[in-house]
């Protein structure tokens, strides 16, 4: 996603973005026939004619691999945090009220270091391939609607972002599933195998795609506002990169990566509690919610008020600040090191 991928006037009609209110089912259709007409124009390798920003789709895919792997790994605490401030209290835990710092201390003193990571083996091993397909689905949606062709078209990145997070989400929806069950306080579950037997053996495979619409009506603007903030801050930072080419410099990708992905887990935080909510239902708690978004929403607000579904914010946005600088730094520069080795 190189935000160095320059656009064009070949705009493509405006994109209909999700909201609560907007039908999960429409927003995730539209997106999933973009990113199925993007993968099946990806085929070979060797192919010149499927070349994207200067190296093909499988190349990509390393690059986005390499990218996802540390965006997940290094920021792991963080994110184990957040999903206990968002789920609803198990035993010992009481992290709705209190700080990101103090959740963090009283974790570590209880648990050590060690359980801050607990679901991260999962997290590896599904992240690598599932951010593969989400950067290279991601470049060759912006190459066929010409993205790459002439000047930055911030639109365009933001549309092909929502059309690869279909497939990445379809990747990771049950991995995060897993994650999260481990990651609670007082887990029930002795690992990611433990985690899946039981999980399986009591609500089927369902339950590890109970949340995968509200992950789209969430993923899908979060990787509009993301992609398309990502490649307009790079575009007005140019100037300030000392007359160099402000897509070559690591600062300007970090910078508006941590930007991107900050804001846009700020404004999604809402949609991202009731994933939580959905994906550790049962796990200490008799509170069922369904399977649908807006009956969720409204049964937090009315038994647990508004702010509830701002439980976890400072934690989500510390995590993706960084992650998301890692993520573009990680990709671009494992672009560049390809697109070198290549020539």
């Amino acid at each position: 996603m190189s935000g160095c991928d320059h656009g064009s006037s070949m705009l493509p009609p405006a994109p209909t973005h999700p909201s609560i209110s907007d039908s999960p089912s429409s927003a995730s259709e539209t997106a999933t026939s973009a990113s199925s007409r993007f993968l099946a124009s990806s085929v070979s390798e060797e192919s010149p004619s499927h070349i994207y920003d200067g190296l093909t789709f499988v190349r990509h895919m390393v690059a986005g691999g390499l990218a996802g792997t540390m965006e997940h790994a290094a920021m792991y605490p963080v994110d184990t945090i957040k999903t206990r401030m968002q789920a609803l209290s198990h035993p010992g835990q009481r992290l709705h009220s209190v700080s990101l710092w103090q959740a963090m201390n009283t974790a570590i003193r209880r648990e050590g270091l060690k359980g801050l990571y607990k679901g991260v083996g999962a997290v590896i091993a599904g992240a690598g391939p599932a951010h593969a397909f989400h950067f290279a689905v991601f470049e060759a949606a912006k190459e066929a609607m010409g993205g790459n062709d002439d000047d930055h078209n911030p639109m365009i990145a933001g549309v092909a972002g929502a059309a690869a997070t279909v497939v990445h989400d379809g990747i990771m929806c049950p991995i995060d599933v897993v994650k999260q069950r481990l990651q609670v306080v007082h887990s029930p579950y002795k690992g990611v195998m433990d985690c899946m037997s039981q999980v399986m053996r009591k609500d089927g495979i369902f339950a590890f795609y109970k949340a995968y619409k509200t992950t789209l009506v969430m993923n899908i603007p979060y990787q509009l506002i993301h992609f398309t903030v990502y490649d307009g801050a790079k575009l007005l930072m140019g100037p300030l990169a000392n007359g160099r080419d402000a897509d070559d410099t690591l600062a300007v990708q970090l910078c508006a990566g941590g930007l991107a992905g900050g804001l846009a887990a700020a404004v999604t935080t809402p949609l991202d509690l009731v994933k939580t909510r959905l994906q550790t239902e049962g796990v200490y708690s008799a509170t069922r919610y369904g399977n649908d978004l807006l009956p969720t929403l409204r049964h937090i607000v009315k038994t647990e008020g508004q702010s509830a579904l701002w439980h976890g914010l400072n934690a989500r946005v510390l995590f993706h600040v960084p992650s998301a600088a890692l993520c573009w730094g990680t990709y671009e520069t494992a672009k560049t090191f390809l697109q070198n080795s290549s020539s």
